[in-house]
Order: C-alpha cells, then structure tokens, then sequence
C-alpha cells in the first residue's frame, strides 16, 4: 500500500491515513484497535530516523497478517526524530502481536533501517514520483 501524496496535515492523519490503506487491503481487522496500540508504541519512543523519514509501528492483535504502508506527505510533519526534523515520508508496519509476529517486526525493521541508511536511496525515496520509483529506489 504506497500513497506518495498523502494530503496528511499531523501526525494522527498520517496514521490514520496509512492504517486505512492497511485495512482496506486486508492487514488489519480492526482499525481503531490497531491505531490504538500504534499510539502505545509511538509513547515509547522516537519513530522519527532522520532524514524526514518516520516508521510508526506496533505489535496489534487487530493485525491479520504482516503488511506495510508507505506515505509521502506534500507537506513536513510534525514527528519526533532522532535530528529534531519533521517528516514527510512514512512506514507504518502491520505486525501480528503473536510471538512469530514479533520476530517478522524486528526483521523488517532491521532491513527498513539497513536500507534506509543509504544516502543515495534516501534521496531516491524523496522524490520517488511512482510506485516503480519507489521500489527500484530500494533495489
């Protein structure tokens, strides 16, 4: 579920945005038992990386099945973040609270971050203008 124009004003439209995606394709049973523990996990720490790049997460029992949603808003976003800079580009994981789920969660994270490290695909990601713009940015 990608939607690179996102017309999100905070952070709860964000979201909430990117949670319908979710639910809509299938992920999620339950949108506001999801969105509720998205926000136990945001009041546990930054999900803000840097660069203008967020991944709201959380383990729900209201996930089906692993699935992420990827937003590009046109504005910047209010977002905690490691460099104190708003954002504009979001992951939001889907991830079943379940013990195999937790395992997927740490996972994808790891690969998430891995390639978000890379100043090129970053660059890439900011101005990807197409769903094939956004996965060739990654390969």
């Amino acid at each position: 579920m990608i939607d690179l124009n996102m017309d999100a004003k905070n952070k709860d439209e964000v979201i909430r945005h990117l949670a319908g995606l979710l639910k809509n394709a299938g992920y999620i049973e339950d949108l506001e038992g999801y969105v509720r523990d998205v926000y136990v996990r945001e009041s546990e720490g930054i999900t803000g990386i840097g660069g203008h790049v967020a991944i709201p997460h959380g383990k729900s029992d209201h996930v089906d099945h692993v699935g992420i949603a990827v937003g590009r808003t046109r504005d910047m976003i209010d977002w905690e973040s490691y460099d104190g800079e708003p954002s504009r580009l979001f992951f939001l994981f889907a991830v079943p609270a379940h013990s195999d789920g937790a395992k997927d969660h740490l996972r994808l994270i790891a690969e998430l971050a891995g390639k978000l490290g890379n100043d090129n695909t970053m660059r890439r990601l900011q101005t990807a203008a197409s769903y094939d713009d956004l996965l060739e940015a990654f390969s």
